[in-house]
């Protein structure tokens, strides 16, 4: 139960703050704080009359169970009420996951002692018995909570399906006081009313991807961890397809200047299907495989995104079984996985991962672009978010500088939090100017820095 709630507690986080390995470390670093404390506290509880230690562990069950399925509701609140950046986010972590955590492992020396006292001259091995069996718990745990309950249920529903479990393990403690059945009774209500009624993190959830799909006047956005993944503009059927998203038209005027009649493309990054869709609907001889980690977001695309949808129907096939006629090879795997894998070539590659709001740290690796530098024949487009001359933008610079005696760089307009997309332009070749410049991206200098390398990579930012 524990690990379910701490693999559960990462997944909430991503709508608020984003997924990355700043969150993930508070959020293990804090419920392992958690869990200290609660075994310090429980072990007192453990010496006290057993009658009295029995009734603190039965409350302690009780208060498991609700701060565990109000935990969502909790969440959101504090960020309502303004908890921003990483500092709000350890913040929130602490207040929201901590005390759950100490509650959840209050009951574990209790039990450790009971299991010695009941068998008397062996309690080496009782204790052994007790703490492989919490291990193998937490694997049960964690496991169910990454390939069942989040993916089927989603994150909301897991904390209140938690909460249900420290219930139920209410009716092992036997002995002591009994405690009020009101108490339980209210406790069970709310847990399942937060698992009910409690507004889903949400609204398409997978292991992977907290996805929503928002409509503002004629677009679609595709909104993945709080942050705009990719957007559709809706025009007529016969019009030209049209890009939502001022990077993406940067990208694809470089693309259309660089590009001949019939290139092969390679897409490590879906999202919503925008620049192949684009690239294919402007070359009837362009081909192109799109490397997509979560199948969710392929088919939330094809619910919501109509240009994009169409040209999946129409074109798109399942790389790993190719058929005669397709021009969209789509392929559900990780874009780092997939470089080292396949053996096919390209004419041009661009890079427009992310995790959340960040690249992924195996994505962003002079390894990853000295394997795409090999498969791929020309120029490689990479989307970043950062400040324009932040530490994410510096080392991959370095990385496309060591790799390429070309490289551009143009940078848009800062966000509130001084961020923007940057994007970096990589080939053998110097680039021609653009027929047109774009009012919203200009060149940006960008300073020296070390390349990231597999072993010394980003580590992501909030």
């Amino acid at each position: 139960m524990g690990l379910t709630y701490e693999i559960a507690a990462g997944r909430v986080l991503a709508p608020f703050f984003g997924t990355s390995l700043l969150t993930w470390t508070t959020v293990i670093a804090t419920v392992l704080g958690g869990f200290s404390l609660g075994s310090a506290v429980g072990g007192v509880i453990a010496e006290q009359p057993r009658k009295e230690a029995l009734s603190n562990v039965r409350s302690a069950l009780i208060a498991t169970a609700v701060l565990m399925a109000v935990s969502p509701t909790l969440l959101g609140l504090l960020y309502a009420w303004g908890a921003r950046g990483t500092d709000g986010m350890m913040i929130s972590v602490f207040l929201v996951f901590f005390p759950a955590s100490v509650c959840v492992t209050l009951p574990s020396p209790l039990l450790a002692k009971l299991a010695m006292e009941a068998r008397p001259g062996r309690e080496g091995s009782s204790l052994g018995f007790v703490m492989a069996a919490g291990s193998v718990g937490a694997i049960f745990g964690a496991i169910l909570a990454g390939f069942v309950t989040l993916p089927l249920i989603g994150s909301t529903a897991t904390f209140a399906a938690c909460g249900v479990v420290a219930l139920l393990c209410l009716a092992l403690v036997r002995g002591g006081e009994p405690g009020s059945p009101g108490v339980i009774v209210a406790a069970a209500g709310f847990v399942a009313f937060a698992g009910l009624a409690g507004t889903p993190a949400c609204q398409y959830e997978s292991g992977l991807s907290c996805l929503r799909v928002a409509q503002r006047g004629s677009e679609v956005r595709l909104i993945s961890d709080g942050t705009i993944q990719a957007a559709e503009r809706i025009t007529r059927d016969d019009a030209e397809v049209e890009l939502a998203l001022s990077y993406t038209d940067w990208i694809w005027g470089r693309m259309d200047r660089d590009l001949g009649p019939d290139p092969s493309v390679l897409f490590i990054g879906g999202g919503g299907y925008s620049l192949p869709t684009k690239l294919l609907a402007s070359r009837p001889d362009a081909q192109a495989i799109a490397v997509e980690i979560d199948p969710l977001v392929t088919d939330v695309v094809r619910q919501n995104m109509p240009l994009a949808s169409k040209m999946i129907a129409q074109t798109g096939y399942d790389a790993a079984e190719p058929r005669a006629g397709g021009r969209l090879g789509i392929v559900h795997a990780d874009g780092r996985v997939y470089l080292n894998e396949t053996q096919q070539r390209f004419d041009a590659a661009v890079m427009d991962a992310f995790s959340s709001s960040s690249v992924p740290a195996h994505l962003a690796t002079r390894e990853t672009f000295a394997r795409l530098q090999e498969i791929v024949d020309g120029p490689v487009y990479v989307n970043l978010l950062d400040a324009p001359d932040g530490p994410l933008v510096r080392g991959v610079h370095a990385i496309l500088r060591e790799l390429y005696p070309h490289v551009d760089a143009v940078a848009g307009d800062l966000n509130a939090l001084g961020r923007t997309n940057v994007l970096l332009a990589a080939s053998h070749r110097p680039f021609e100017p653009l027929e047109t410049t774009s009012e919203t991206y200009g060149p940006v200098r960008i300073s020296d820095a070390r390349a990231f390398s597999d072993d010394r990579g980003w580590v992501g930012q909030r």
